[in-house]
């Protein structure tokens, strides 16, 4: 005997509970399109809030005098130019200033990495009376604006000395102002810019990795500084990449401490707060063409966006080589999730 289902035997019921499944399909869907209609608006608008000085800088880079004037002209230049770039270039005597700001950024990252990877192992790993007292100043130095510090760390500098030790040999202190000793010494002994969130990372990676691998490694006989070098360091990899990449863009950026260690602009970030003046004086000396140059407040204002698209166009094309891993990285080492 066949038997009936129950949308057969209530065909007002079983139609009810259709409309209401057919309902809730498309309140989910239209759910769904709003919340991914929310999440593109909420990027893109971040998004060009975050790239619209770059574009605007690279708009104008390519200008010419005539786009300058011309009302009609506003992001694409009617005539693509790269006398900017040459003016600039030359003005800024771009290629020592470059090589100044690598050879600087990546010895400050290197020195930085080391320095707080054992800090922050240490901090994760070894637990002493004071140690969390110890860990709140590595915090607070974060906290701490550096001006505060501004006056202590320039006279430091500038009679450097090292337990009189120094001035008991040469008769008096080494002024280290207008050397790259300043950043080298810094990152050396965990002073240098950002330190505190370098060893604050690499502490909250290092609390993630279990305990049970460093204690295999010692049963097979690992002492404490070999377990480290090949059980830790090659776990610590994606944190690495992470700090390593943080230390140099900010060295790279940093304006602060440059220009109070460096007295002429040697690097990047020093030299931007004076490429007006470079500029000026380089265009000084072609006669009164150059001269009624420096005078015109549009002209001056392209070099000036020109100049700054220079400095940060390694920084670009050192991110689009290495988006993947930092981003790799960013996750794996616990910044995000």
């Amino acid at each position: 005997m066949k038997t009936e289902t129950a949308a057969e035997q209530h065909p007002a019921k079983g139609e009810r509970q259709h409309r209401l499944a057919s309902s809730a399909y498309w309140v989910e869907a239209v759910k769904k399109w709003l919340w991914i209609i929310v999440r593109f608006v909420l990027i893109f608008g971040i998004s060009f809030v975050i790239l619209y000085p770059i574009l605007l800088k690279l708009s104008i880079s390519f200008k010419n005098m005539n786009d300058l004037y011309d009302p009609t002209v506003i992001w694409v230049p009617r005539t693509l130019t790269l006398e900017n770039f040459k003016l600039v270039f030359t003005a800024m005597n771009y290629p020592s200033i470059l090589m100044n700001t690598m050879f600087l950024s990546s010895v400050v990252m290197i020195l930085q990495t080391i320095t707080c990877v054992l800090a922050g192992y240490g901090f994760a790993r070894i637990k002493f009376r004071g140690s969390n007292l110890l860990f709140a100043g590595v915090v607070f130095t974060i906290l701490v604006p550096s001006q505060t510090i501004m006056i202590p760390l320039y006279l430091n500098f500038k009679n450097f000395d090292l337990f009189g030790i120094i001035e008991l040999f040469r008769g008096s202190p080494i002024n280290l102002i207008n050397t790259y000793w300043p950043f080298i010494i810094s990152s050396m002994l965990g002073m240098g810019v950002k330190t505190g969130l370098y060893v604050y990372i690499f502490r909250q990676f290092f609390r993630g990795i279990p305990r049970e691998i460093e204690e295999a490694a010692y049963v097979d006989g690992a002492g404490y500084f070999t377990t480290f070098r090949k059980v830790i360091l090659p776990n610590a990899i994606p944190s690495m990449v992470t700090v390593m990449l943080f230390s140099f863009v900010w060295q790279w950026n940093d304006s602060f401490f440059t220009n109070m260690y460096l007295n002429e602009p040697k690097v990047m970030s020093s030299m931007m707060s004076s490429s007006g003046y470079a500029i000026a004086t380089h265009l000084s000396g072609g006669g009164a063409a150059a001269l009624s140059l420096t005078q015109d407040p549009f002209f001056m204002s392209m070099m000036m966006n020109t100049s700054v698209l220079m400095a940060i166009l390694p920084l670009i094309i050192l991110y689009l080589f290495v988006q993947r891993h930092f981003v790799e990285s960013v996750e794996r080492s616990g910044l995000v999730g």
